[in-house]
């Protein structure tokens, strides 16, 4: 079930996803997780590996590389377990296949080896997983603009992702908080994101962590009167986050979006409203021509009567 269910979630979303699997960066991953594969099945090249088989052929999987194998393979079922988009389960795979490369190719020659650990090392300097850049309704913001914003009208609701672009769960979580801004996002809640890998103040400021052992990003805070209400994950006594999974269940049930967005709707048609009426003079309304004029020859006749 565990291996049926990112299948099945991968055909689902094949249309959309071959395109990004074009891109250079999954290709380059495709060829260095294959590594292995083709020097252990390349004619003229597997002749001269050293091998533990029985029958000495130099071209197959021996039994311990074929244990190796199969014990990552079920590291990557497990972690794919809690892996929310189609994006995850591919990052999962790449890692942990470039994880087995690298025992396989040290076991085999200390100098491939080496050579493979290089090129991993430089290519994760070097390439990063595309970012995704589809449709949303979220506000970037920085470290001076994001305290503006959540003070400027304490009517609005916030919800805030704090971030960091190096981090794979945050790149991966992406599209899933998109895709809720496009379905809430109205005038009286809106989204918004800030990168604290960039801004360490505001990480700090907020007591989120950039920690790369962190478990923090990303975390989701909702703000409402410019003030916290809540968080996730949640932080315990220690400092230590709690284990949450970003699914977009998970989030509209526990940020109660649905209820949340209604009430937000209700804001938005009274701020219309009010809008539209005319504002009312902090004077006395001026009288029109025809009664200034009666008021006047009144005024006479009284004075004229006190004289008399």
């Amino acid at each position: 079930m565990a291996l049926l269910t990112p299948l099945l979630a991968f055909l689902y979303h094949l249309p959309q996803v071959y395109k990004w699997l074009l891109k250079p960066y999954y290709i380059a991953s495709l060829f260095m997780c294959v590594a292995f594969l083709f020097i252990r099945k390349t004619p003229g090249i597997c002749e001269h590996l050293s091998t533990q088989r029985e029958d000495g052929n130099s071209c197959d999987f021996d039994w311990r590389e074929v244990e190796i194998l199969m014990f990552l393979s079920a590291i990557v079922m497990m972690k794919n377990r809690r892996a929310i988009t189609v994006e995850q389960h591919v990052g999962n795979i790449i890692l942990f296949c470039k994880v087995a490369n690298v025992i396989l190719f040290f076991r085999l020659d200390i100098r491939l080896g080496l050579l493979y650990l290089t090129l991993c090392i430089v290519f994760l300097m070097t390439c990063k997983p595309p970012l995704y850049m589809g449709p949303e309704y979220i506000k970037y913001f920085n470290d001076k603009t994001i305290d503006e914003e959540l003070e400027k009208d304490h009517r609005v609701t916030w919800i805030v992702e704090f971030f960091a672009n190096w981090s794979p769960e945050c790149q991966s979580f992406a599209s899933v908080y998109a895709d809720l801004s496009l379905k809430y996002n109205c005038a009286g809640l809106k989204f918004g994101k800030v990168d604290i890998g960039r801004y360490s103040e505001v990480s700090k400021k907020y007591k989120v962590s950039t920690s790369p052992l962190s478990k923090q990003l990303p975390s989701l805070v909702l703000f409402q009167g410019g003030k916290e209400v809540m968080r996730r994950p949640q932080v315990d006594k220690k400092g230590r986050a709690v284990s949450w999974t970003f699914t977009e269940e998970n989030i509209i049930r526990e940020f109660n979006l649905n209820e949340l967005y209604q009430k937000s709707k209700k804001l938005g048609k009274t701020k219309g409203e009010k809008n539209e009426r005319p504002s009312e003079s902090q004077f006395a309304p001026v009288p029109e021509e025809e009664e200034y004029e009666a008021e006047t020859i009144n005024a006479m006749d009284t004075e004229s009567k006190k004289d008399k």
